[in-house]
């Protein structure tokens, strides 16, 4: 018996990798669910079925928990407990410098060890300045448990609203790195909250002889919707031939997929321009989907069916408007960052914005481009860098967004026409006119914005350094 207490173990404590991403699950939820109020502890405590005091020595770093509260913990927020997120805390290891250096606890911090009444907003603000230094690279969707991501009113409100709703429909346009994958996992999200099933389906991933093949496509869209949802496909056994893969791939989402869902099922269709290279394609699959969403004003099982549909560009302008989904539900068209987002992200990073002058210095470089912007508050953040330095650089030749840049001047390359017109437009000292294909082509790119009836270039950044690297290569040939 004593050498089995000599290795009880007395607990777990919080990692800093832990506390990062629990302060973090816990200020998102104060972002969607409490108006960004800070929940006080005695609701952390209901919410995590824990008590206030128990909680208190979690917040604490230094007294341990068992691994069961962990959990709790975590999982009321939708969180995995994960081995990077604890350590061991062993009864002879109580005051281990191992321990006591993963935490970094400095003398003048926060008191968390002596306050057994510590609001969350203590919590936060002891966990932004634990965490300064572990800002990721910012690439890709912005993750659910991030403070950079930035609401944009009255949309997030508008789509957790409007997927409430029976056979809705959402539509989300925005060129790319603006945002609409991040929205989208947010929406996911408060989904999943609401028991809703969610299937979040990237285009990019089918395979080209499906775009060329209505009944592969049809059939490849029910095993993914059918797999998605933990259901067995069985595809050979209700599809038959002889009645065309519309409608096959109609009764099979009424009378198999959906009526066997208890629930509403939200099914996201991400990057479908992909579909307008296929004229012969598009017309058909937009037009089903048409027709589902109006099957849903007298069908119960279709009334289930919540469907988002995420896009760059209008060419679905083209399609028959009695027989396409793009003329129907909420319309959502995500916009550049505003000078107060800009400084709300800014102070996120931990950057004192609050004149306003830095804001406007970086956004009269890049606009409002919320990638562009979180680019630049990074390496502001965390890589020692003086925004006069960043924008300077920049200017020369591209600085930190030469990649983002370059990956531009590739894709102008495999088009030399749309390369020449753009070449004309960051030149011209007035409007040009630019055919719709052109446009369409370059604002799906991102490179272009529209004011009125004017084209203009998407912002001071590209201008200048597209006239130097285009004017120099129509120059050569």
């Amino acid at each position: 018996m004593k050498q089995s207490k000599t290795h009880r173990k007395r607990g777990i404590l919080l990692t800093p990798a832990g506390l990062n991403r629990l302060q973090e699950a816990i200020m998102a939820v104060e972002r969607v669910e409490n108006h960004g109020d800070h929940l006080t502890l005695d609701e952390l405590s209901d919410r995590m079925n824990v008590s206030t005091k128990t909680l208190s020595r979690l917040w604490s770093l230094h007294t341990g928990v068992d691994q069961k509260t962990l959990k709790l913990c975590f999982s009321a927020f939708n969180l995995e407990l994960h081995e990077q997120d604890y350590t061991i805390l062993n009864e002879n290891e109580h005051d281990s410098s191992e321990t006591s250096q993963a935490l970094s606890l400095s003398s003048d911090t926060l008191d968390l060890r002596s306050s057994q009444s510590l609001s969350i907003d203590s919590f936060v603000k002891f966990g932004r300045e634990q965490l300064k230094n572990l800002w990721s690279y910012p690439d890709g969707s912005v993750p659910l448990d991030s403070p950079l991501y930035i609401e944009r009113p009255p949309i997030e409100e508008l789509v957790y609203q409007e997927i409430t709703q029976p056979g809705c429909v959402i539509r989300i346009r925005a060129a790319r790195q603006m945002g609409k994958s991040s929205l989208v996992l947010r929406l996911l999200a408060f989904a999943h909250k609401l028991g809703y099933r969610t299937v979040n389906l990237n285009c990019n991933q089918i395979d080209s002889d499906c775009l060329t093949d209505l009944n592969k496509l049809l059939r490849c869209l029910c095993w993914r919707v059918a797999t998605e949802l933990g259901m067995d496909p069985n595809l050979n056994d209700r599809w038959d031939e002889e009645v065309g893969c519309k409608l096959n791939s109609s009764f099979y989402f009424q009378n198999y997929l959906l009526k066997q869902s208890q629930s509403p099922v939200v099914l996201v269709f991400n990057e479908v321009d992909r579909f307008f290279e296929h004229p012969q394609i598009c017309d058909e699959f937009f037009a089903l989907l048409r027709s589902w969403c109006e099957e849903a004003r007298q069908n119960l099982n279709w009334q289930k069916l919540r469907l988002v549909v995420v896009y760059s560009t209008q060419e679905y302008v083209t399609l028959d408007i009695n027989r396409s989904p793009f003329n129907i539900g909420l319309p959502i068209r995500l916009v550049e960052f505003t000078h107060p987002q800009v400084k709300e992200l800014a102070k996120a990073y931990g950057l004192d914005w609050s004149t306003g002058k830095e804001s406007g210095s970086l956004i009269s470089l890049v606009g409002g481009h919320p990638a562009l912007i979180q680019l630049a508050l990074y390496y502001i953040r965390c890589q020692e860098m003086t925004l006069e330095e960043l924008i300077e650089e920049a200017q020369a030749n591209g600085g930190i967004y030469r990649y983002h840049l370059w990956r531009h001047w590739i894709k102008l390359q495999e088009n030399p026409e749309l390369a020449k017109t753009y070449a004309e437009l960051v030149t011209a000292k007035q409007a040009i006119y630019v055919n719709p294909i052109e446009t369409y082509k370059l604002e799906s790119l991102g490179l272009i914005r529209l004011e009125g009836d004017h084209i203009l270039p998407r912002c001071e950044l590209y201008r200048a350094y597209f006239e130097k690297q285009l004017v120099t290569a129509t120059t050569r040939i």
